[in-house]
């Protein structure tokens, strides 16, 4: 049978043009996990678990690996743009809740897009040895950073996607970088690999510690669930998405592990733990001679490829939602031209902007990117088991019915406050979501005044995808 996801002949409306195969779909994931929370996450979950650093990492993977094999029963099955929020929309059928779903996952895509384009500015700074001043001119970085990353993605999705391709070249070789250093300095005894099963966690248990840690260690997990949202722009999804998906999840958690190893028998946990470089320290001590001024640019890099994909993927969740009218209509218009949601993307970097200009720096910004997603990520593993229900007409990946119950109950007990999180993550998410509740309740009433019904639920029209 063919690919569900088989473009239209039947319309002379644009669609989104597919140019990613499994080679620029697995750079995309492996590009968007990296990101910049294994650069600057490794010191601060040492500082809960000391030496045994690596443990958090394993449980975030595995905790990924089954959310991710949830998300691929779903992108095989519904291979359309929009992600968790269209799942949410075919389970439950509740528009506030579809439309909390998808706000949820795009306030953390361009809330750490906007918190990446500020730590370009600030890697700029270091690496050009250019002194910004006050606050202002790290800000005026940030927003002109935002600018080219709009101009990208308006460019269109094949530009984004070569970029990609650069950046995860630069940061993975940067890692690497890492690990080869540490092996060395290793091989000639520089290094204390008994360090990696010391547990110091302070007043907490082991197992209390090492949930504390996944909980930010999570963060560095997150970005394979971005990757449905590009499913309108994939060749054949249903049959590249199972294999690449979990080949990214497995290079990115592999690639973690040996990092977090390499780091702790170089550096002791009470060191590697202080500042914001801990992979620095580790370059340091492992080879004095290198030149480290290029982590500068390898971070700069880094968290560009973070902003970069992020905008993409909320970029195309607004655009998803729109074709399915749980938002205005108009969010997914595709330009004629250049076959880019320009609506969607220009809605996006406005809220970036306005991120980076009035919010500037977030504090505890990691934990509640993944508080968020975490939260979405159990209604996703419940969406699954309702949405078995509902059979469609061509193959399709399916995860064993475990797993699923797994992640829903793993997923939702990170976000509970038994994981001694801390409480300003809770204030930040909270906060985030009134504003969606905010405009909800203008869009809904909007709906109102026009003598509108909110659309029901339906599925995708094969000409849309």
């Amino acid at each position: 049978m063919a690919d569900a996801s088989t473009e239209s002949g039947t319309t002379s409306e644009p669609t989104l043009k597919r140019v990613m195969g499994p080679g620029l779909l697995l750079l995309f994931v492996v590009g968007d996990i990296l990101g910049t929370g294994i650069y600057a996450l490794t010191g601060k979950v040492a500082n809960q678990v000391g030496g045994a650093v690596w443990v958090p990492f394993v449980v975030a993977f595995l905790v990924a690996l089954v959310t991710g094999l949830s998300y691929l029963e779903l992108v095989t099955k519904y291979p359309h743009a929009a992600g968790a929020a269209l799942y949410t929309h075919k389970a439950f059928g509740i528009h506030f809740f579809t439309f909390m779903i998808a706000f949820a996952v795009m306030s953390s895509g361009i809330t750490s897009a906007s918190t990446a384009s500020r730590a370009f500015a600030a890697n700029f700074a270091e690496a050009f040895d250019f002194d910004p001043g006050t606050g202002i001119g790290i800000t005026l970085i940030a927003l002109a950073f935002m600018a080219v990353v709009a101009a990208i993605n308006l460019r269109g999705v094949s530009e984004g996607v070569k970029l990609n391709v650069l950046l995860t070249c630069v940061e993975l070789t940067g890692l690497l970088i890492v690990i080869a250093i540490g092996l060395w300095a290793l091989g000639f005894g520089n290094g204390d690999f008994g360090r990696i099963t010391e547990f110091e966690t302070g007043d907490r248990s082991a197992l209390g510690g090492v949930i504390v840690a996944t909980t930010l260690a999570f963060y560095a997990m997150v970005g394979f669930e971005d990757s449905v949202n590009m499913a309108e722009e994939c060749k054949q999804p249903t049959r590249i998405f199972p294999k690449v998906l979990l080949a990214g999840l497995l290079l990115t958690g592999m690639v973690y592990v040996l990092v977090s190893i390499t780091a702790i028998a170089l550096v002791p946990a009470d060191q590697l733990g202080q500042g914001d470089t801990p992979l620095l320290k580790v370059v340091e001590v492992g080879a004095p001679a290198f030149p480290t001024h290029i982590f500068a640019f390898i971070t700069m890099f880094a968290v560009a490829n973070s902003a970069l994909i992020n905008m993409l993927m909320a970029s195309r969740l607004l655009y998803g939602m729109a074709r399915q009218g749980v938002i205005p209509r108009p969010l997914g218009n595709v330009h004629p031209s250049r076959r880019t949601p320009h609506l969607a993307i220009a809605f996006t970097t406005v809220l970036a902007l306005g991120l980076i200009f009035f919010v500037g720096e977030v504090p505890e910004l990691g934990g509640t990117t993944a508080l968020l997603l975490l939260a979405v990520f159990t209604v996703v593993n419940v969406a699954v088991l309702v949405l078995r229900r509902d059979p469609v007409a061509h193959s399709h990946f399916r995860t064993p019915t475990i797993l699923p119950v797994l992640g829903a109950l793993s997923c939702g007990f990170l976000v509970t406050p038994w994981t001694d999180r801390n409480p300003d993550q809770y204030v930040i998410a909270g906060v985030l979501l009134a504003i969606g509740v905010g405009l909800w309740v203008i869009n809904y009433v909007a709906i109102r005044l026009l003598h509108r019904e909110p659309p029901a639920t339906t599925d995708v029209p094969t000409s849309e995808v």
